[in-house]
């Protein structure tokens, strides 16, 4: 029996692939489609739920997870890129480090939110790249449709007040 037109995937094959990478700190082995986005692993197969899908063309940001340290839109990463790399997804974030910015008013409505913490968390982790770029051109690849923006921007000013104010008081 052939194959349908214009199908060139055999069903007898599997085509899926092993990868080995370390998410939010533990070690994970998982068959996947070598077409699979790295958000539906996370979001479908692992369930971690708090990386959220919005745009699905790398627009928004509400997918962003650190991927060896460096913030990236989940929906356009091929899920195979991951293998032997560190992954971190929201729910690794310590509570207490979202507290600055849950204070400020820097997320809304939940949508946008991991995306925009993950990346904020990122720029606060990062204080040296403020000396060349502002908070909105860092925050540019996160859309939120519930701000102008301005709340996240001054979030992010005061969360990084508040860490150099930490890191100034005596041990």
């Amino acid at each position: 029996m052939s194959p349908e037109r214009g199908s060139y995937a055999d069903p007898a094959v599997d085509y899926h692939v092993e990868i080995a990478f370390t998410l939010n700190g533990a070690e994970v082995r998982i068959r996947v489609d070598p077409a699979e986005r790295l958000l539906d692993v996370l979001r479908y197969r692992l369930g971690l739920t708090g990386t959220k899908e919005g745009c699905a063309e790398g627009e928004c940001g509400a997918c962003t997870v650190w991927i060896d340290g460096l913030p990236v839109d989940s929906c356009l990463v091929p899920a195979v890129q991951a293998r032997g790399r560190e992954v971190v997804t929201i729910e690794a974030v310590d509570p207490m480090r979202l507290r600055p910015l849950l204070e400020s008013g820097a997320t809304q409505c939940g949508a946008c939110t991991p995306g925009v913490v993950m990346t904020a968390l990122w720029i606060l982790d990062h204080p040296d790249l403020l000396e060349t770029h502002t908070v909105r051109e860092l925050m540019a690849g996160n859309l939120c449709r519930c701000t102008g923006y301005d709340g996240i921007v001054e979030g992010v000013l005061e969360a990084l007040e508040a860490t150099r104010d930490t890191e100034r008081e005596p041990a």
